[in-house]
Order: structure tokens, then sequence, then C-alpha cells
């Protein structure tokens, strides 16, 4: 585990401190609190109203969805800047080999 290599600690220990990171987590979001950790991103409880759906299959067919919480996360802009430099290396990679050689020339 890469966090137990960096800074020395037993597995065990990680994963327990890592566990009670979440449950805290969870414990703000199930009473309605926002979770800010910093450069890294926000978790907030949004309510979703009822609203009718149709049935894919059948779209003559609705039904009611019930109202209901979701958890959202917002990445932090930190966190944004660094997967996007990724995602454009890697994207850039298999661009530049997936471009095709010169066309051979007729015999």
């Amino acid at each position: 585990m890469r966090i137990s290599d960096e800074t020395g600690l037993a597995q065990v220990q990680v994963a327990n401190a890592l566990e009670k990171a979440f449950d805290a987590i969870i414990a703000s979001l199930s009473k309605g609190e926002g979770v800010e950790i910093r450069n890294f991103g926000v978790f907030e409880v949004r309510h979703r109203r009822p609203r009718i759906g149709r049935k894919p299959t059948d779209p003559t067919k609705l039904y009611q969805i019930p109202a209901r919480a979701v958890v959202k996360f917002k990445p932090g802009k930190e966190m944004k800047e660094i997967v996007m430099k990724q995602a454009t290396q890697v994207q850039a990679t298999p661009a530049q080999a997936a471009q095709p050689s010169a066309p051979a020339a007729p015999k």
C-alpha cells in the first residue's frame, strides 16, 4: 500500500485511519452537513424532487420516482488541474501513435 510505504505506518494502521476518516465523512453527510477536504474537493448532500419516470422498454408506462437525497462531489481546483494535465498527456500519446504513416508510393 502506497500510504503505508510513504509514511512508515503499518497497513493496518493506515486502513484504520482511512476507515475512521470515511466514517466521519459519512456521519457528517448523514446529518446534511457538507464536507470539504482542502485541495481535494467538497462532498455535499443535495435533495432531488419527486418526478415522473418512463419505462425505457415501454415509454407509455409512467411511474413515480420518489424524492431522495444524493451525495454530490465537486473536485477541488488543485485536483482538477492535476487530472486535466494527466488526461491531456494520456490523450496526446495515443493520438500520436494512431496517426497513419505516409501512404506508400504506388508501384
